[in-house]
């Protein structure tokens, strides 16, 4: 667990995330992190969420209509 503080920044709040927080997250400075609320509360990820749910639905699709589409692609 890691305690975050927040920290004025000109007119907004900014968190700083401790090294090993950001090593757990694989972030770097200038990365953008998601914010999820769960029923437990609020999860960070890097990855988009909407994006790997469209992901999923193309995915599904394109298992589908493998055939149909590898003969579009000749």
């Amino acid at each position: 667990m890691a305690t975050l503080k927040l920290r004025a920044i000109g007119n907004s709040v900014g968190v700083v995330f401790p090294k090993e927080l950001l090593a757990e997250l694989d972030a770097t400075e200038g990365d953008t992190l998601f914010a999820v609320r769960t029923p437990d509360g609020v999860r960070l990820t890097k990855s988009d969420p909407d994006f790997e749910e469209d992901m999923e639905v193309a995915r599904r699709l394109m298992k589908r209509w493998h055939n149909v589409l590898r003969e579009l692609a000749k």
